[in-house]
């Protein structure tokens, strides 16, 4: 089953259960993920693009928590916090510290970086082993240590 179909179903689910708070978070996220078929000009998303939608998604309510939070609006940083392990439950289980390391290390020694001006193929690498399954800020954190 594909992301969109598992997503499809999960809406049906959330209005039979009348689940408000699921349902509006799961709506957000069909109408961002219908933007992004329009502006490619396509019916279907491959899994790895919706993953792309998803994680932009969670780091979009991420950033308004530190924001609300730091406007003194507790509410909002609630509602957007409830929202994060909804849009979470579609990607896929995150790589282990450990796993993420030995990537990062096989990706070192296959492009033969030696130094930080190389740090970025070293992370485009990285992210296409990934494949959703760490966030960019940790893989950069990681790389930036390991590197010389």
């Amino acid at each position: 089953m594909t992301l969109l179909e598992r997503l499809s179903q999960e809406l049906k689910a959330a209005m039979l259960s009348k689940d408000t708070e699921r349902l509006s978070t799961l709506r957000l996220l069909k109408s961002a993920i219908g933007y992004a078929q329009i502006e490619r000009k396509t019916d279907t998303l491959p899994d790895a693009e919706v993953i792309a939608i998803i994680q932009k998604e969670v780091k979009k309510r991420r950033e308004a928590v530190e924001q609300f939070e730091k406007g003194g609006r507790p509410e909002l940083a609630s509602k957007e916090k409830q929202e994060i392990p909804v849009l979470e439950s579609f990607l896929p289980k995150p790589l282990s510290a450990e796993a993420l390391e030995q990537l990062v290390r096989a990706a070192i020694q296959e492009t033969g970086a030696t130094g930080k001006k190389q740090m970025g193929q070293v992370i485009k690498a990285v992210q296409a082993k990934a494949a959703g399954r760490a966030e960019g800020k940790v893989i950069s954190e990681l790389v930036g240590k390991l590197l010389p």
